[in-house]
């Protein structure tokens, strides 16, 4: 990789000199990573069940047929995500940043069904 002072379009980040190249980095530098989602699925879940174990965390996700009410039927679990607790802080942080974009954009959230439901019917 060629040292630059120069920054490419949309790049971000402190301008590097050739004397501050040679230095030790101060801050940890964030690479650029490749991603091939050639062959993802897409799949839409409204439940999530967050359980663990002292080394992992484990997120089962599904379908709840009936969002609005305790469900009647077992919720049919149809995605399962494992990972440590390590990628679950870096995911937890990255997850918090979107919601506020998306609250910044387009307003707060409410989480809560019954108060969105009577919000609604005024």
């Amino acid at each position: 990789m060629a040292k630059s002072s120069e920054k490419q379009e949309g790049e971000t980040g402190p301008e590097v000199t050739p004397a501050a190249a040679e230095a030790p980095a101060a801050a940890p530098v964030r690479a650029q990573i490749q991603i091939d989602d050639s062959r993802v699925a897409a799949l839409y879940a409204n439940f999530c069940r967050v359980t663990g174990t002292p080394e992992e965390l484990i997120l089962d996700f599904g379908l709840n047929p009936q969002p609005f009410v305790a469900p009647v039927e077992p919720i049919v679990v149809s995605q399962r995500i494992i990972t440590n607790y390590f990628t679950a802080k870096r995911m937890l942080q990255a997850l918090h940043v979107a919601v506020q974009r998306h609250e910044a954009a387009f307003g707060v959230l409410e989480t809560d069904v019954q108060k969105r439901i009577a919000a609604h019917a005024r």
